[in-house]
């Protein structure tokens, strides 16, 4: 940094100030404002003009046009928002489905696959609920509480309700567990299970195994749609 002549660090307050307003005390060697030295640093140095001081010195308010200065510290910093998980994949109906039964179909394969079940249960699985209420879940006009909750449609036998028309009367289940498609398949899935030797049987053998319908013969028919329809959705 330049400095005002060998003495710059002995000038007083008094002389500093006069210096700004363009007047020297009296007893001020008049030789350390001026000749070459005085002059270079006087040219280095950017002096605020008289009309910039006030009492309490130079105006620290910022300009009118002056940007704002950045923001800093921790509220400064960028929080990015969390990542939206993908919807699940729709699958396109195949076998003559359309895509509400696709859906419900869709409900059936995945719990089967969450309970370990090879694809052989999930074929009696989708061609028993194709028999029973066609893939559509199911309200029943018998069941008032049914009639409260999600459903596709409504029928009347009994008081049997959701895809594989299971009957809260015989066990099955609330009313409100057999209306939801996941929990009623898992509650096939758990019968076909205790079925000995399903693996063996033919599609209408194990599903009548486990609905004993009056129709036991109904079931085979829906093979291979039942077969198609896994297929798309493994």
């Amino acid at each position: 940094m330049p400095v005002l002549g060998a003495r710059a660090g002995t000038v007083s307050v008094a002389v500093l100030s006069a210096t700004l307003l363009g007047t020297l005390p009296a007893d001020s060697p008049a030789s350390m404002f001026t000749g070459p030295a005085y002059a270079e640093s006087a040219a280095a140095w950017s002096w605020p003009s008289p009309s910039s001081l006030s009492a309490s010195g130079p105006s620290s308010a910022p300009s009118a046009d002056a940007a704002p200065a950045p923001a800093t510290g921790p509220l400064a910093v960028a929080v990015p928002a969390a990542p939206v998980p993908p919807a699940p994949p729709v699958v396109k109906p195949v076998a003559g489905l359309d895509q509400r039964q696709m859906d419900n179909a869709a409900i059936i394969v995945k719990q089967g696959r969450a309970q370990g079940m090879p694809d052989r249960a999930l074929v009696v699985a989708i061609a028993t609920a194709m028999q029973e209420s066609d893939l559509y879940n199911v309200a029943s006009s018998a069941v008032p509480a049914s009639l409260g909750l999600p459903h596709d449609g409504t029928s009347t036998d009994h008081d049997s309700v959701g895809l594989f028309q299971q009957r809260a009367s015989q066990g099955w289940g609330t009313v409100a567990e057999l209306m939801n498609p996941a929990h009623s398949a898992m509650l096939f899935y758990n019968a076909l299970n205790r079925v000995e030797g399903w693996q063996r049987m033919s599609v209408t053998a194990a599903a009548q195994a486990v609905q004993r319908s009056a129709f036991p013969g109904a079931y085979q028919k829906h093979a291979t749609r039942a077969e198609q329809v896994v297929a798309a959705l493994s």
